[in-house]
């Protein structure tokens, strides 16, 4: 069977390889460097999934397909180039529920996929989004090489290469905070500095309690924000810490109703108040009955798979 982690694993390191290759040869290659990084993600985190087991990163509606990946494919003659794998986009989602260290898709465009079917597709990639690709790429990856035990080994001669890109994206996203954080606090200032603090205090109350969850998460919980110091949602992916047996919130959003700003990864990791997971007051059956799993678990439910 082609569908282990093994050999998806070291795929993934090979695209990997070869895309910090086509990246260090400068503009000419850039299309290269971003569709291999990408599909070195995919492979990535296929051997995550496969491990847990292989029907994971096959179409779950192609019988032959899930038939191959149960170790049956005989039954049918089913061969590895017929399986039917899923994308990108399904392998990150898939992933993501069972990993919450991996980051979440960002709100509209998504670069790490948008880059590689552009290429794939059109021969097509905007060069300004390279460097956005790698990052997402890394930042997908870094969490997968812990819990799949690979290391930074992964990397090879392109550690350095590695750290750097993290370490500009961080002084981006401080940029980006500040800048956020200073034109909050004048939207903050234009809209209730001529209101007397006591009817200020009613007025944002108010404003606060207009703020509804994203339903593009699973969560939201009250913060006080940064910029304005008005209560605000920190809106994020609810997961079961399995060890402690609790329910912890990712926050990866926040808003502030009252002075507009909006923070997301890797932005909130700037801002200790709301870079951290927090526990929830939920337990663990009640989360698992709201995703349709019954609110009754006997203990053999609760080890990792």
């Amino acid at each position: 069977m082609h569908l282990t982690p093994e050999r998806l694993a070291l795929s993934s390191r090979k695209w990997m390889d070869a895309a910090f290759a086509a990246f260090s040869d400068g503009p000419s290659s850039e299309g290269m460097a971003v569709h291999h990084a990408a599909v070195a993600t995919e492979h990535l985190l296929k051997a995550f999934l496969a491990r847990i087991h292989p029907s994971l990163v096959v179409e779950g509606k192609d019988f032959l397909s899930l038939l191959y990946a149960a170790g049956h494919g005989e039954l049918r003659q089913v061969k590895g180039p017929q399986v039917k794998t899923i994308q990108l986009g399904e392998a990150y989602e898939r992933a993501r529920v069972l990993l919450p260290g991996i980051p979440p898709r960002p709100r509209g465009p998504w670069p790490l996929a948008d880059a590689r079917n552009g290429v794939a597709h059109a021969g097509y990639h905007d060069r300004d989004e390279v460097i956005g690709v790698f990052v997402s790429c890394i930042k997908v990856i870094d969490p997968l090489l812990v819990e799949l035990g690979i290391g930074a080994d992964y990397w090879g001669p392109h550690e350095a290469m590695h750290d750097k890109l993290l370490q500009e994206e961080g002084e981006a996203a401080r940029i980006r905070l500040e800048q956020k954080l200073a034109r909050s606090r004048r939207i903050f200032a234009e809209r209730y500095a001529h209101i007397g603090d006591g009817l200020r205090d009613v007025v944002l109350t108010t404003v606060a309690s207009l703020i509804t969850p994203s339903f593009t998460n699973d969560y939201s919980v009250r913060a006080v924000c940064p910029a304005c110091s008005s209560e605000g949602s920190s809106d994020g992916l609810v997961y079961v810490d399995r060890e402690r047996w609790v329910v912890s919130m990712t926050p990866i959003f926040f808003d502030c109703a009252a002075c507009d700003l909006h923070l997301e990864v890797p932005e909130l990791s700037l801002v200790s108040s709301l870079a951290d997971d927090m526990d929830l007051d939920m337990r663990p059956e009640e989360h698992y009955s709201r995703m349709g799993g019954g609110d009754d678990l006997d203990a053999g439910q609760r080890e990792w798979p």
